[in-house]
């Protein structure tokens, strides 16, 4: 018996996926908020206009994922990219050293997961990386405004954790 040819599925993002405010883990004008964005890429540097993102901070607190308002932090977001690739989050630091990034694309079989440093400082993972393949987990920037551009292969992958 011969196994059936593995296939992706979707993108099926367009539907019933996108809810009110699922980019923003905190609303306009929070004291604490940083933007982070980029481009999802392709293994030739072409973007991605159809992939969806999903950013965890790691803790919702007392309040569940999906609530959104009322001044408080979500622990978690999604973004639809742009024809052009790029998306946008608006959140807050992590309490730990890195955000979690989740990326649904045509494709991929499953999805993958990748880390969004905010800083490099030393971390278990990234000091186990090649020193060439850590810049894929650091995004750029400072203050409230970070940029992290996600290559789903090719010259320049980041680095994606299996687990």
């Amino acid at each position: 018996m011969t196994l059936t040819p593995s296939q992706t599925v979707g993108p099926f993002y367009g539907y019933a996926l996108p809810y009110e405010h699922d980019w923003e883990l905190v609303p306009e004008g929070h004291p604490e908020a940083i933007t982070l964005s980029g481009r999802v890429l392709d293994g030739d540097g072409e973007p991605v206009p159809d992939a969806l993102l999903e950013l965890w901070l790691g803790f919702t607190g007392d309040r569940g994922a999906l609530l959104r308002g009322d001044g408080l932090v979500s622990g978690f977001g999604r973004c639809g990219t742009a024809p052009d690739g790029s998306y946008r989050f608006r959140t807050v630091r992590p309490s730990g050293p890195y955000l979690s990034l989740q990326i649904f694309a045509r494709g991929l079989l499953r999805s993958v997961l990748t880390r969004v440093y905010l800083e490099d400082r030393p971390d278990p993972l990234l000091d186990s990386l090649d020193p060439a393949r850590r810049p894929t987990l650091i995004a750029t920037g400072s203050g409230d405004s970070y940029h992290f551009d996600v290559r789903l292969q090719g010259t320049g992958e980041t680095v994606f954790l299996d687990f």
